[in-house]
């Protein structure tokens, strides 16, 4: 059966993005489309540098494009504007992001750090706790929810990031080289625990690796080169 437009979550048309160093003008994006369906999973990979961060950090609004169209669900947006007031209260709900860095916040506990986007979102609070202690539950780290990220390792604090990605029960998740801060063993053990979660969140899941096993793991793959995402 094929997909239909409907199944659409994330997309974009002819989005680019350029960086001025000095007189220089190096062109990282040139008119990427990309198209994300619902419950399902992409991945990039492409050499360091060519911009698959910057693209994740476009899709997320974190950053303006030069040019072109980014969609989250039916609201289109203009990538070359800054992310209105209306965006970042939709983007709350609508998309979790994992970083290789975790970010998670020195000053407040593994619970408190899950529970951010709950707050942003303006969920219930009792039911976003709930929630929490249920996503930590899933990832292994429930006995850790009063430490502070300091005492934790790597891998418990990517699996805190994740549950944190996760709380609002997004439709997409963006996933920038997730694994890249860890040994080859706790790497395994994350990824298989970001994409089953995913898939019984039933939330699509756009994913920056440099590791081909990873990326064969999702549905679809691509690859970012010259400017140009290219399906594999």
């Amino acid at each position: 059966m094929s997909e239909t437009r409907s199944s659409i979550v994330l997309s974009t048309k002819k989005l680019s993005k350029s960086f001025v160093f000095g007189e220089q003008r190096i062109e990282v994006l040139r008119g990427v489309d990309l198209e994300l369906t619902e419950a399902s999973s992409l991945s990039i990979r492409g050499d360091s540098g060519c911009g698959k961060t910057t693209l994740l950090n476009l899709l997320a609004r974190l950053e303006t494009a030069d040019g072109g169209e980014i969609k989250w669900e039916n609201l289109s947006l203009d990538a070359s504007t800054r992310a209105s007031k209306r965006e970042i209260g939709v983007r709350a709900n609508f998309l979790g992001v994992v970083y290789q860095a975790y970010y998670l916040i020195p000053e407040l506990n593994v619970l408190e750090n899950v529970l951010i986007g709950a707050s942003l979102a303006g969920g219930n609070p009792l039911r976003s706790k709930e929630r929490a202690r249920f996503l930590l539950s899933k990832m292994g780290v429930e006995a850790k929810e009063a430490q502070v990220p300091q005492k934790l390792s790597g891998g418990e604090r990517q699996r805190v990031a994740i549950a944190r990605a996760l709380i609002n029960q997004p439709k997409v998740v963006l996933a920038d080289e997730p694994t890249g801060n860890l040994d080859e063993r706790t790497a395994e053990e994350v990824m298989e625990l970001l994409l089953e979660s995913c898939t019984e969140e039933k939330s699509s899941l756009l994913l920056v690796t440099h590791n081909g096993t990873f990326a064969k793991a999702t549905d679809r793959q691509a690859f970012l080169q010259d400017g140009s995402l290219r399906q594999l």
